[in-house]
């Protein structure tokens, strides 16, 4: 049994006993507990550790665990109703309302109930982390000297180094000093929204784009404007068309394996958008969430637009989250010039620091041979997954089918027939037991079709991803007929 299964089952259980003492009085020692339940000491301080955390025991060193006694609770019920004023009163009403619509975020972070197969996410399964390393690595970083000190503000020297080789290549087209370590890649994206554009002014986005581009965005008071995409990637003379119409000063896109419809963004238009970009005195933000997501299939990658950028055009965006487990939140900026250092200012005024634990662990597990093991792996785990769910589809929805299938990321992007409603679908879909993501989310404006997105990634197996597919044919079944 899973160490984690069982205290969430002692803690069921101890929960229930509770009631047969009084308030103050004493529970078992941990060693009968140990004995009644078998399980270990360790499983025992857990358990009692959470109720304690919910207030239902106290624990006293040396004294052992107590029921708790009941606290008084006389809830307030005060007059919120000031906060709509608050909330939506803008100084100019040239400005942009801010708001958080976490949506289409929620959509796929959000774990389904239990019995719901999950491929709406994006996160890989326990099975597919590489949790004993991450383990290992996290112990080994805190007994690194000055381990637990306050790390540089723009991040440890050695990690800043790792992820400058990442981007730039083997040439050395980054450097070191050009990057900052951030708490995952959501959190640089902000940054860089923040520091490329102020409150009200417009910034270009992909369409269809990932969700939470378009919530971050809207959060710093930004209005996303829709440029479309096709099989090669955004397209360069409606980028150039987009900037002039709206004046722009950014661009932030995905070039490799975008998300959702997985495109590469081609050669020709990878010099292309940039020189666009340059003309028009703008920035391209480049999100390479999915660079260590490529299939074994996927043959060579091409470099990041950093690496081909000298200019201070381009500003990176990557994260080791996606690769290695939601909670390693660790990832980079890296940019040239003046604008590194307003990214620098407001990364420090948001969050101070990424803490040194973290990071330490981060460069105890890229360096170690388990991560080149662990890149192999999923490397072809994500082929044979997508490869399942492609068959699957073929067979129980062939309608739906894509007709090309990415070589990197974890989802696949279905076509609907025309005025399908996809929040009744994706609702129909959880009643019949799997969760999948609408596509409405992913679009700034009025999108042209309705969309699925499915992921094949955080599904326990294949034969989850067959189940997923088949009692997915049942909700279309249900909405479509």
């Amino acid at each position: 049994m899973y160490q984690r299964s069982s205290v969430d089952e002692l803690v069921t259980s101890l929960r229930k006993e509770l009631d047969r003492y009084s308030p103050g009085e004493k529970l078992p020692p941990s060693r009968e507990l140990v004995g009644r339940y078998r399980v270990s000491p360790v499983t025992v301080s857990r358990a009692l550790a959470v109720l304690a955390a919910e207030g239902l025991v106290v624990t006293r060193p040396g004294a052992g665990a107590f029921r708790a006694r009941p606290r008084a609770v006389s809830p307030r019920s005060g007059d919120t109703s000031w906060q709509e004023i608050a909330l939506s009163a803008e100084a100019s009403p040239d400005q942009v309302p801010r708001g958080a619509d976490a949506s289409g975020v929620l959509a796929t972070l959000t774990v389904p109930p239990p019995g719901v197969i999950e491929l709406s996410g994006g996160y890989l399964p326990a099975s597919l982390r590489p949790e004993r390393a991450l383990a290992a690595a996290l112990a080994r970083a805190g007994r690194r000297p000055g381990a637990w000190d306050r790390p540089p503000l723009e991040g440890v020297d050695a990690l800043r180094a790792w992820f400058a080789r990442q981007i730039g290549g083997p040439d050395g087209a980054v450097t070191a000093a050009e990057v900052l370590i951030t708490a995952g890649g959501q959190s640089a994206l902000t940054t860089a929204l923040r520091a490329l554009a102020p409150p009200g002014a417009p910034v270009l986005v992909e369409s269809p784009t990932y969700p939470g581009i378009l919530a971050a965005a809207r959060a710093s008071g930004l209005r996303p404007v829709p440029v479309p995409v096709d099989g090669e990637g955004v397209r360069p003379h409606l980028l150039a068309e987009a900037f002039r119409a709206s004046g722009a000063r950014a661009f932030v896109c995905q070039p490799l394996f975008q998300n959702p419809t997985g495109t590469v963004l081609s050669a020709d238009r990878r010099r292309e958008t940039v020189r666009v970009a340059r003309a028009a005195g703008a920035f391209v933000v480049e999100d390479d969430f999915a660079r260590h997501l490529a299939h074994e299939d996927a043959g060579p990658l091409p470099p990041t637009l950093r690496a081909d950028d000298p200019d201070g055009t381009v500003v990176h965006v990557c994260s080791l989250t996606k690769i290695a487990s939601p909670n390693l939140r660790v990832g980079a900026l890296a940019a040239r010039g003046p604008v590194l250092e307003r990214l620098r200012a407001i990364q420090v005024v948001d969050s101070f620091f990424v803490p040194r634990p973290l990071q330490e662990a981060a460069l105890e597990l890229v360096g170690t041979p388990a991560w080149d093991r662990h890149l192999r792996t999923v490397a072809g785990e994500l082929r044979r997954r997508r490869e399942t769910m492609l068959a699957a589809l073929a067979r129980e929805l062939p309608a739906l089918a894509p007709p090309r299938a990415p070589r990197g990321g974890y989802h696949l992007w279905l076509r609907l027939p025309d005025g399908t409603d996809e929040t009744a679908l994706a609702s129909a879909a959880l009643r019949a037991g799997v969760s999948v993501a609408s596509g409405r989310p992913y679009f700034a404006a009025e999108s042209a079709a309705p969309h699925l997105r499915l992921s094949f990634a955080p599904a326990a197996g294949e034969a989850e991803i067959d189940e997923g597919v088949r009692r997915l044919r049942a909700a279309c079944e249900e909405v479509l007929r």
